[in-house]
């Protein structure tokens, strides 16, 4: 079975910098796409990035565009989330993961297998 980890969450100023880390144990998640999602206080879980099997091909949400950057190591079982620019309403709890398909898709339902999440707070 595989476990996906997050890692790389805290705190940082507006405008500031946050990467964020995917890893799984277990079996190869190299033909699946994977995506980050993030969920705020009060809020609906949302789309956040999405990266193709192999890296090909990637989806942002509008709000992220141009500020944060999805990519992947498959030979190290690993999701990255480059941030910056970062605004206080990115803060939320950030959660990697699992598509059932090969390409990027931006709907939650796409998603079988999802990490324990990790914090980042934004301060104004």
């Amino acid at each position: 079975q595989v476990v996906l980890v997050e890692s790389g969450g805290g705190l940082v100023q507006a405008g500031g910098s946050l990467s964020l880390s995917c890893a799984a144990s277990g079996r190869t998640f190299s033909n699946a796409a994977m995506g980050w999602f993030r969920q705020a206080p009060g809020k609906e879980r949302e789309f956040v990035a999405a990266i193709s099997g192999v890296g090909g091909s990637t989806a942002y949400a509008d709000s992220v565009k141009g500020r944060f950057t999805i990519s992947r190591d498959n030979a190290k079982n690993t999701v990255y989330l480059q941030m910056s620019s970062l605004k206080p309403e990115d803060t939320a709890v950030y959660y990697c993961a699992r598509c059932r398909f090969y390409f990027a898709r931006t709907v939650a339902s796409d998603y079988d297998l999802w990490g324990q999440g990790t914090q980042v707070t934004v301060s104004s």
